[in-house]
């Protein structure tokens, strides 16, 4: 057996094409995602925060300042992509069950 052969068995055995491809869909939406939160949500929300606009929304305590407007961004995207992984998760999850019996 080559070394090719041996390399192309270990690609199919765990499934790395798979997951190259899912890594690459991942990084996609999560660029769409982004700018689902950054473009469209967060401006509607910005109007409910105050001191201006939500990326520049800080609490400052003494000398430290928290920047809680960017982390805000940063907890509606994880929640958004959090949300579609599960739907997609539980979607493939079920289709697995469904071909096993």
């Amino acid at each position: 057996m080559g070394f090719m052969q041996e390399f192309m068995e270990f690609l199919k055995e765990y499934k790395v094409i798979g997951v190259a491809v899912a890594f690459i869909m991942a990084a996609a939406s999560t660029s769409l995602v982004n700018s689902l939160v950054n473009d469209i949500i967060m401006p509607i929300i910005t109007p409910f925060i105050p001191g201006g606009g939500w990326q520049e929304a800080t609490l400052s305590i003494g000398p430290i300042v928290l920047r809680w407007g960017s982390f805000l961004a940063q907890i509606v995207n994880f929640i958004i992509l959090a949300l579609v992984v599960f739907i997609i998760a539980k979607k493939l999850l079920k289709e697995e069950k469904v071909t096993k019996k």
